[in-house]
């Protein structure tokens, strides 16, 4: 198994999907930590300063959004690259997370794990 010393934090509040990437990250060789809701995401990207964030869009006592805009409103976060995966696949959606900074915006329902794991290697420039 190959090591990619990469971490990737996901804020998923789903536990069944959040396991589900766990699984796909780490055989693909990245460090996995999960937070099963916003403020539990931020606090431990401002903790573990993960290489990537994925970040679904409706979470319990935070919202996707409103993390991802203190992550980028943090000088120590603010350069985390973060992917927005959620099911609210509306254009308006998708506009507002690149507004506020996400690399990237994919619908959960139209993607593999493999297919998002891809995603978040070619965000981190690994092949």
């Amino acid at each position: 198994m190959v090591t990619l010393n990469k971490k990737i934090l996901v804020i998923e509040d789903d536990a069944m999907i959040s396991s589900m990437y766990k699984t796909k990250f780490a055989a693909d060789g990245f460090a996995v930590a999960i937070a099963g809701d916003g403020e539990a995401g931020l606090k431990l990207a401002r903790q573990k300063k993960p290489d990537i964030i994925m970040l679904d869009v409706i979470l319990p006592r935070l919202d996707g959004f409103s993390v991802l805009e203190e992550l980028k409103k943090d000088s120590a976060t603010k350069d985390i690259p973060v992917i927005m995966l959620t099911n609210l696949g509306t254009e308006e959606d998708k506009v507002k997370g690149e507004k506020l900074g996400a690399v990237d915006y994919l619908v959960k329902a139209s993607l593999t794990p493999g297919q998002v794991s891809q995603k978040i290697k070619t965000a981190l420039n690994i092949q």
